[in-house]
């Protein structure tokens, strides 16, 4: 049974998709004043109860993994998506025990579970194959060699 992939651009255009919008998610965390989501991020995080200089580290974050995510490697892909998947469960957590406008609490449960697939889709099959200039184990020479009878 053969299963069916999404064509090459599609999922090029949705690591692009998602890049664009942890992009844009970093640039209004080091703005600031009010941006389109709202007041500046740094009265958010003190709403929050975080340092207000928190942001900056969140939106750091949030702009290595949208590059990640747009790079065409699986490896970076899947170290990307991780990451996120680490820092929107905090951001769930967060807009949960403060009870955030309803925006706020679909936006990054949607973001994890997307995140999560992405993850889960770019999951090396070799853990070996996360290191730099390592390249995954290949079968041993013997393994899968069948003898002819003599």
């Amino acid at each position: 049974m053969a299963t069916r992939t999404p064509p090459a651009w599609l999922r090029t255009g949705i690591y692009w998709f998602f890049g664009f919008t942890f992009t844009m998610g970093a640039i209004t965390k080091f703005y600031s004043g009010e941006t389109f989501f709202g007041p500046a991020y740094s009265e958010k995080f003190a709403e929050w109860g975080f340092d207000p200089n928190m942001r900056f580290v969140a939106g750091a974050i949030e702009l290595v993994c949208a590059i990640l995510l747009v790079v065409p490697r699986k490896q970076t892909r899947f170290l990307g998506a991780s990451m996120l998947v680490l820092l929107l469960t905090g951001a769930v957590t967060t807009h949960i025990i403060d009870e955030a406008p309803v925006g706020e609490e679909v936006s990054a449960p949607l973001h994890l579970v997307a995140m999560m697939i992405i993850a889960l889709v770019n999951w090396p099959a070799d853990w070996r194959e996360l290191l730099p200039g390592r390249a995954p184990a290949s079968p041993s020479v013997g393994s899968s060699v069948v003898r002819s009878g003599s």
